[in-house]
């Protein structure tokens, strides 16, 4: 059963709000990730503490590096089932986690940030780790 949305609506809002694309059927996942072209990072959201407190401020902070992805996009664990289980399936060598972030580099996975490398830290230390990721494999 999916959270209500009155609950998530203002989780998945803070993304959009950040420019950061809603997948929210398998369909739209295939058809961002599918291309396998460029860079796109995929940020699995999620309604827990650690993703409020962490992972969507922290992934605020990083797309104001000089460096982002070409496309930043986002799948709700727990509210949108499908989407979220067809974009792991981009990203099944690794284990289910969310929030989460896969940084996917012409159709394969160069770095994943898994919940528990967000657990315990701050939102700058989440930042730190996908401006690392950003600056090996999007800059040009």
């Amino acid at each position: 059963m999916p959270y209500p949305a009155e609950l998530t609506d203002p989780m998945r809002q803070e993304l959009v709000r950040m420019g950061i694309q809603e997948l929210r059927s398998p369909e739209d996942v295939d058809a961002t990730l599918g291309s396998k072209e460029g860079t796109v990072l995929v940020f699995v959201n999620s309604v827990c503490g650690c993703a409020a407190g962490m992972a969507r401020p922290g992934l605020a902070l990083s797309l104001t590096h000089g460096v982002t992805p070409d496309k930043v996009v986002t799948v709700f664990a727990g509210v949108d089932g499908e989407a979220t289980a067809q974009a792991r399936s981009y990203f099944s060598d690794y284990q289910p986690s969310s929030p989460s972030a896969a940084l996917i580099k012409n159709g394969e996975v160069v770095e994943m940030v898994h919940r528990h490398q967000i657990e315990g830290t701050s939102a700058q230390d989440v930042a730190a780790k996908l401006i690392q990721a950003y600056d090996e494999h999007c800059a040009s």
